[in-house]
C-alpha cells in the first residue's frame, strides 16, 4: 500500500524554506536569495520514494504586510496551513522568538496540526548550546512531532528530516505520477528564474518592486532551442535605468545567468530576450497583481 502526506513549509521570511525544499527534492524548483520575502506564491514540490509521496507547499514568508501583494502572500500561508496533513516549521537558530513565529504557533494549536520543527542554518553556529536553548524555547510553546536541526546549504540531517516527514504519511493512492517534481508551469518557472537573478544582483528594495511576465515561450521544430521573450516590470523610471544598467550591463548579466539556469532546468539551449517596462505602484494594484499571476 502506498502512502501520501501533504505538507506545508512555513516560517518567517529568509529562514531557508525554499532552500530546504530544493534540497529535499534534489533539484531546484524554488528560487532562493539572501533577501526576505523571495517566495511570493505557493509553490508545490513532490517527492516520491519508497512507496511514499510527500507533496510540499512552499509558502511565502509570514510577515506583516505593507502592500496588497503582501496581504495576498500572508493569506497564501494561512490557506496552506488550513489544508494539509502536517507542517514543516522552519526557523533560524538565533535567539528569541519572533512575533510572527508566535502567531504561526497559535495557528498550529487551533488546527491541532502535526508539526515538525526544522532549525535551519545550524552550520552557522559556533556554539551548539545556542541550538539547545532555541530547541527548549520553542518546544515549551508547542508539542512538536519531531525536532530536526538541519543545514539546507550543507545538506546536514536532510535524510533524517525526510524520514520524519514520511512518518506523517497515511495509506493512500498517489495523487501525482511518480516522476512529478512540481506543479509549476514552465512559463512560471522561467519567470521565477529571471526574478531570482534580479534579487541576487540588485540592491535593497528595487528587486521587490519587480515582476516578470513571459510573453513568448516556444521550442523550435528543427532544433533543441527554446525561444523565450520576457518583460521585467518595475515601479519607477529610475528603477528601470538601474535594472538596465550602464550600457545595458546589468540586464545582460541578469539575462545571461537566467539563461544558464533555464538551460540546466529545461535541458535544452535557450534563446532569451528580456525587456524592462514601468508599471507604477503595481504591488498595490489588484488588476496587475492578477495579471502577473500573483493572486
Amino acid at each position: 500500500m502506498t502512502k501520501t502526506s501533504f505538507i506545508a513549509i512555513v516560517g518567517c521570511p529568509n529562514v531557508g524554506k525554499s532552500s530546504i525544499l530544493n534540497r529535499v527534492l534534489g533539484q531546484k524548483i524554488a528560487i532562493v536569495s539572501d533577501k526576505p520575502q523571495t517566495t511570493r506564491t505557493k509553490i508545490m514540490g513532490v517527492l516520491t520514494e519508497d512507496g511514499v509521496q510527500l507533496v510540499f507547499t512552499d509558502t511565502p514568508g509570514f510577515h506583516r504586510p505593507r502592500t496588497k501583494l503582501g496581504e495576498k502572500m500572508v493569506k497564501a500561508v494561512s490557506d496552506s496551513v488550513a489544508g494539509v496533513d502536517a507542517c514543516l516549521f522552519v526557523v533560524e537558530p538565533g535567539e528569541g522568538i519572533r512575533p510572527a513565529e508566535k502567531e504561526l504557533l497559535e495557528k498550529f494549536k487551533k488546527l491541532d496540526l502535526p508539526v515538525i520543527l526544522a532549525i535551519n542554518k545550524v552550520d552557522t553556529l559556533p556554539d551548539k548550546e545556542v541550538l539547545m536553548a532555541r530547541i527548549a524555547e520553542l518546544s515549551a510553546l508547542y508539542d512538536f512531532k519531531a525536532v530536526v536541526p538541519v543545514s539546507a546549504l550543507k545538506g546536514t540531517n536532510m535524510k533524517e528530516l525526510v524520514d520524519e516527514l514520511k512518518a506523517t504519511a497515511y495509506e493512500s493512492v498517489f495523487f501525482f505520477p511518480e516522476d512529478t517534481l512540481t506543479d509549476q508551469p514552465e512559463r512560471v518557472i522561467a519567470a521565477e528564474i529571471i526574478r531570482e537573478k534580479l534579487l541576487r544582483n540588485l540592491d535593497k528594495e528595487i528587486p521587490h518592486g519587480t515582476a516578470v511576465s513571459i510573453e513568448k515561450m516556444s521550442e523550435r521544430e528543427d532544433s533543441d532551442i527554446m525561444d523565450i521573450d520576457a518583460v521585467i516590470y518595475c515601479e519607477k523610471e529610475s528603477h528601470k535605468g538601474i535594472i538596465i544598467g550602464k550600457r545595458g550591463d546589468m540586464l545582460k548579466r541578469v539575462s545571461t545567468r537566467a539563461r544558464e539556469d533555464m538551460e540546466r532546468f529545461f535541458m535544452c539551449r535557450v534563446n532569451l530576450h528580456c525587456w524592462v517596462k514601468v508599471k507604477e505602484d503595481w504591488r498595490n494594484r489588484e488588476g496587475l497583481i492578477r495579471n502577473f499571476g500573483l493572486d
